[in-house]
This record gives structure tokens, sequence and C-alpha cells, in this order.
């Protein structure tokens, strides 16, 4: 076995055997672990291509069916039931009147509707709120503003204690920067006529979809998780989420689950999987819609993946041995497994290429796989989700075409993402805490609205130092293949990561620029 260049330096002729033999056997280490890795991209990808055959496969069916049910209703103002309205709130100044003038615009009797402005605030949002709620009373409506002083158990503890002194059998949920629609009731209560169901979720829309690339890229990603996955996991029968907002519980199911509990930073999945393990079923509505404002700043986009992802690996720790011991099909089992762990395919694809080229490069006779191999796993693990966020764009907009010229920005989004998420699932698999990270709103609707100059603090993104570090190291090894003629089978993915770093990289540093030269030039 020949000694690497950079070793005949220093390395006498005693110690290359045993050297080389620890280098071998490290070698073998690494590719085991990039094979694995490759094995569970493969994996989660193909299971985004269930979820395109099970959708296919029940849309028009499930359809038919929904409409059914909403022509079956006759509802008589004597039998509608008392519905409470939960709105937690945390320093929501520019978008909490815009919340309120939502909901009490609903189309529901008044006497039968009981609004909770949940507020953790600590900044003016208390001040507004609480003129809000005067004003609200003096018309009639049943509202009340339950402030706590600490924010115990974060958003999960605010639902807590506001089910606590709820009026109503039902309970709807909407975060700030959701505007429901005023027959969101209306769409909604007709299926709860099955005794069964314990929730019934709404698609979410983007009052700010166009708003930056950003915005855009984020909305590929959100329509293809609400019009395939979780339309597919309702129509055959599996576990799927109440997406925290644009949902309405039935209270008993809430009960029953055990109530709302902040030890997961996704009290909403954590919810929706103890509901469904004591048998009740969640019903997802892809006709109906909820709008919601996107986040704008990629600091807030940061920070909302590192909650969802930490978050679900949390869930999946606590609740996957119940759900392997409980009586379920298989498939079922599978497929929760899938669901709840599905942010892994970050740190998998963060392994696999920083593994690639080295492994590539150092081949010394022990690889498990071949480049060939890696390079279809990778494909497949890129067009999977791909394939699914172009099959939701395809039916939701009539003008799809014209909107596809921002599809590149979510594959570069995706994986530039990368480290914030793998950072966020090792601290879940580790016990790290953390608290619950708001996603700041601003009232962006339109073209001319700025989050610059307005409050809410944009932190200095030390991670991204690493994402700038991680385009290097992609970069580098690019530039070595093409001098050294070396494989080209992986370097589309290298390439596609050095873009997706240096995107998010330069954007949180561009924000972070913005804020400071805004302060300096005040002072």
């Amino acid at each position: 076995m020949p000694v690497p260049a950079y070793a005949e330096r220093w390395v006498s002729d005693s110690y290359v055997g045993p050297l080389m033999t620890v280098f071998a056997l490290l070698y073998a280490l690494l590719s085991l672990l990039h094979g694995c890795a490759v094995v569970l991209l493969f994996l989660y990808a193909i299971n985004c291509y269930i979820m395109l055959f099970l959708h296919r496969s029940a849309w028009t069916k499930m359809g038919r069916y929904d409409e059914a049910i909403w022509k079956s209703w006759q509802a008589e103002a004597s039998r509608l039931p008392r519905i409470t309205v939960q709105l937690p709130i945390y320093n929501e100044r520019y978008v909490v009147q815009r919340l309120l003038d939502a909901v009490t615009h609903m189309s529901y009797p008044k006497e039968l509707l009981e609004i909770q402005v949940l507020d953790d605030s600590t900044d003016e949002t208390t001040t507004i709120t609480s003129q809000l709620v005067r004003q609200y009373r003096q018309e009639g409506f049943d509202i009340t503003l339950l402030h706590r002083q600490q924010r115990q158990g974060y958003k999960a503890g605010a639902l807590r204690a506001g089910c606590a002194v709820a009026k109503g059998v039902f309970i709807a949920v909407f975060d700030a920067d959701f505007v429901p629609a005023p027959d969101f009731f209306v769409r909604t209560l007709p299926f709860f006529q099955d005794p069964t169901i314990g929730l019934v979720q709404v698609r979410w829309e983007h009052i700010n979809g166009d708003y930056s690339v950003l915005t855009r890229a984020q909305t590929f990603g959100i329509n293809g998780h609400f019009w395939v996955e979780q339309a597919a996991r309702c129509w055959s029968n599996l576990f799927l989420n109440f997406n925290g907002s644009g949902g309405i519980w039935r209270r008993q199911a809430i009960d029953d689950a055990g109530g709302w509990q902040a030890d997961t930073l996704t009290e909403d999945l954590d919810m929706s999987y103890r509901a469904q393990l004591q048998g009740w079923r969640l019903k997802f509505l892809p006709q109906v819609v909820c709008p919601a404002e996107v986040p704008v700043q990629m600091s807030a986009v940061k920070s909302q993946q590192y909650r969802w992802a930490k978050g679900s690996i949390q869930t999946a720790k606590k609740l996957m041995p119940r759900i392997l011991k409980a009586e379920l099909p298989l498939f079922l089992k599978y497929q929760a497994f899938c669901h709840l762990t599905n942010y892994m395919v970050y740190p998998l694809s963060l392994l696999v290429i920083l593994l690639s080229p080295l492994l590539l490069r150092f081949d010394v006779g022990f690889s498990v796989q071949p480049p060939l191999v890696v390079a279809l796993c990778l494909s497949l693990a890129t067009f999977g989700p791909s394939s699914l966020y172009l099959y939701a764009h395809r039916h939701l907009y009539r003008d799809w075409k014209r909107r596809l010229w921002a599809f590149p920005f979510l594959l570069i989004f995706g994986v530039g993402i990368a480290l914030n998420n793998t950072k966020a699932i090792l601290e879940a698999l580790f016990n790290v805490r953390s608290g619950f990270v708001r996603t700041p709103k601003f009232c962006i609707e339109r073209a001319s609205d700025t989050w610059v100059g307005k409050h809410y603090h944009v932190p200095f993104p030390w991670l991204s130092l690493g994402e700038v570090g991680l385009a290097l190291y992609c970069a580098y090894w690019i530039f070595l293949s093409v001098q050294q003629q070396g494989t080209y089978l992986v370097n589309p993915f290298l390439l596609l990561f050095t873009l997706g770093f240096i995107f998010v990289a330069c954007l949180s540093f561009w924000e972070s620029w913005c804020q400071y030269a805004l302060e300096q030039r005040r002072h």
C-alpha cells in the first residue's frame, strides 16, 4: 500500500505499516458511516414519491367526500356549539390588530364565541392589545386578555392556561401572523359530526408569498407540505399533525391526550400524536385556506426552522417508543417514523457532502459505495422533495409556469439551512435545552413594506461563519476535482451546497449589517 505524499516527509519506514493500518481502518469506518447516510437519504427520498402516489390515488374521491359533508350539514343557531378562539401572542405589536380584526369578523354568533388573547408580551404589545380588547368588549364580544408575567412553558404554557378557563366545546388556535377567513367555522365544523374527529386543520396560504426571493422559496416548501403530505396522510389514515395554527380542536381530544405539554419545542406535533395514540382522528382540508405572513428575514426563517427541527426530534424521542409498542399497522408505524424524523435529512446530507470528496480523494480500497451509487442516491434525495413541491405548485397556481423561476432558490435555501438545522437536531439528540425563540412578524403585505427600522433585534449570525467555512470547503473540493481531473459525479451537489451556504450566510450578514447601519445613523 503506497504511503500518501503528505506522510512521506515525516513518517519513518518503521511506522508506515501500523499508520497505514490505522488510516485504512479509519477510512473503512468513515466509508461505512457515509454509506449508511446515503441509504437513509435514499429512503427519505423514496417516501416523497410514496406521498405523491397516495395523494394522486385519493384526491378525486376525497374531494367528493368533503363536498358531500358540506352539502349535508344543516346548522341551526340553537344547535351551534360554543367555540373558544385562542390567540397566543408574544411581542406582536405590528400584527395583533390585524389578527383581532380578522377574528372579530368571523361569521359566528357573538354569544357562542369566546376569544382569549393569551399574551406573554414584554413590550407595548400588551398596551395595544388591552385597548383593542376593551373596544371589542364594548361591541359585545366575549373577549378576554390573559397576560402572564412569566413565560413558563412558552406557547404550550399559554394554551394550557387558556384551556383551564375556556368555555368552548371546540377550541380554535390562530398565531399572530394569521388572518382567518370569515367562513372558517362554517367550513370546519361540519366534519365534527364524526365523533372520532379530534381536530380539523386547514391549509396555510401566504399573505406575502411574492414579497422576495426568500418568501417565494418558502412558499414552495410550505405548499408541498400542506397540499401533498398533509392531504396524503389524512386520506390514507396515517398520523398527521396539527400545524400550530389554522386548526380547531375538540376540547375532549385535548383533555384525553393529556393537555398541552412544554417538554418539546413543537407542542402542536406532540399534541397531535398523543391524541391519535388515544384513538382520535385528525382531518385535513386542503380546499380551505387560512392566510399567514411568511417570515421575511433569514434570521427569522432560521429560528423557525431551528424550532421545527429540534422539536420534531424531541417529539420522536418522546413518542416513538409508544408508537412502536402500540397495536398499529406496520406501515403506519413506518410512516410515523419518517414523519417525525424527516428533519434528519439535514445532518445526513451534511455528512454525505463532507465525507464524499474525502473518501474519493483518499480511496484505499475500502469504499462500500461507488461514486455512481452515491450520485444516484443524492439525486433521488434532491428530486424526491423537488417533485413533491413542483406537483403541489402545479395544482395550486394557474400561472405556475411563470412562478418557476423561484424554484432553484428553494433548492439553494433548502441545502443552505443544513448547518442551522443540524445544530438543532444535535441539541435534541443530546438533550441540550434551549428556549422557544419566536419568529418576528412585521405586517409585511406589499412590496413597499420593510422590516428595516422596526423593532425586534436581529442577532449577529455567528453560525453563518460556519456556513462560510462549509461553502469554502465545498468550493475547494470542486476546484481540486477540476484541477486534477478527479471524479465529477458529486461536483453538482458540492456546487449546490456551495451556493446554498453562500446564499444563507450572505443574507444573514446583510440583515445584520442593515440593522447595524441604521443604529449608527440614529446615534
